[in-house]
């Protein structure tokens, strides 16, 4: 399963085209629509969210509520294109009044961008290196996650910091990385504590008050895995690459772990090493299963059956109300960055753009493994497995 996407943040639509979906998932606009909804909230957002109220339009590949094998077309259709049709046009010339953005923003992509393709206009970059952009991929997003469904696999997210307000690792352990997303979504943060997410609230306002922007980290959670999804034999094969390169792929995150993560590399390997356990007893039948989960669901490039754990990290959004200082492209003369509308914090955001990504990579491994074609092949080939690696 793979997806591509279209669409400028200002221009008419964005659209998302997923591959290799096999047919006879269960697939609706308005449970895409649901994941559309988590991206767009979240304390800290911009004005531009104000204006957008993303809807997804399935244009193919869906017959009567199921996937038909065929590429899945969805549109969501910006509400902002009207005030900017004259200035982000397909066709003719540009206004005479055209302002255009020389002045690139450190930490956005405008400047390499620009040099890259050899414009003074930022426009030209920014339109798709907007996080705007990643609205297609949780549509797309939404499409491996229903395959996913399918299989029992359930994907999540929260957020476990925002600034310098941190969400213990105490409380973290004490869930095993797992939070009900129920009481994640109850959040305006989406963090599962609620005395944590109060502070984090704070933390944006105070942020918002000093022309400030905001970075953090958040946690994808997946259940439901069975052992053995991904590869060893080649480089390619590994899950934890595609995986660790997918979460990378989203706009301002900086790094990826899984399980312990960094923190493995000061322990000696009886901290780190997950003993393994015959659920059933010894001699009995069952998945062999993990007694712990330092790993994060991971071994060798592969699933293990335990529970995916991955926590990644973002930086503050490069836009700030009170501008660093840049060089204008035309003058070669200091002068401050642009602004654009832009969010104070959107690490919830980001958390919900990594569980379209997650969900996108293991669908793929997932039908490497078990089929392309229909989902009850496919679903015949996982039980056969399941009744395998049981015995």
């Amino acid at each position: 399963m793979r997806y591509q996407s279209a669409g400028e943040s200002h221009g008419p639509a964005l659209v998302a085209i997923v591959n290799e979906v096999p047919a006879g998932v269960i697939l609706s606009a308005a449970g895409i629509d649901v994941d559309l909804a988590r991206r767009q909230s979240g304390y800290g957002r911009g004005g531009r969210m104000a204006i957008e109220q993303d809807r997804a339009e399935i244009l193919s590949g869906v017959r009567f509520g199921k996937t038909i094998g065929s590429p899945v077309a969805i549109k969501i259709s910006n509400r902002d294109w009207p005030n900017w049709s004259e200035r982000m046009s397909q066709e003719g010339r540009p206004p005479h009044d055209l302002v255009r953005e020389q002045s690139p923003r450190p930490g956005h992509a405008d400047l390499v961008g620009a040099l890259k393709i050899g414009t003074q206009d930022c426009r030209d970059i920014l339109e798709r290196a907007s996080a705007r952009e990643t609205a297609s991929r949780v549509a797309a997003g939404a499409v491996a996650r229903a395959f996913l469904s399918h299989l029992g696999v359930e994907i999540g997210s929260y957020v476990t910091r925002i600034g310098s307000v941190i969400l213990p690792d105490e409380a973290i352990a004490r869930k095993k990385g797992v939070f009900s997303a129920t009481k994640v979504e109850a959040s305006s943060v989406r963090c599962p504590d609620e005395a944590v997410s109060l502070e984090m609230v704070t933390a944006i306002d105070e942020a918002r008050a000093a022309g400030e922007s905001l970075g953090g980290w958040f946690n994808v959670s997946v259940t439901g895995l069975v052992p053995g999804i991904g590869g060893y034999a080649q480089a390619s094969d590994r899950l934890s690459g595609a995986l660790a390169g997918a979460v990378c792929s989203i706009p301002a995150i900086k790094g990826v772990q899984f399980g312990l993560g960094f923190l493995a590399g000061g322990l000696p390997g009886s901290q780190v090493h997950d003993a393994i356990v015959n659920p059933e007893g010894s001699g009995g039948k069952g998945i062999l299963r993990r007694a712990s989960n330092n790993a994060g669901g991971l071994e060798g490039g592969m699933t293990t059956g335990e529970p995916l754990l991955i926590s990644a990290v973002m930086k503050p959004i490069p836009t700030l109300t009170k501008p660093l200082q840049t060089i204008d492209l035309l003058s070669r003369q200091i002068t401050e960055a642009s602004k654009e509308r832009s969010d104070i914090c959107a690490v919830p955001a980001a958390a919900v753009v990594a569980e379209a990504e997650v969900a996108l990579v293991l669908a793929d491994a997932y039908q490497r493994k078990f089929g392309y074609d229909t989902m009850p092949d496919i679903l015949e080939a996982f039980k056969a497995y399941i009744e395998r690696i049981s015995r």
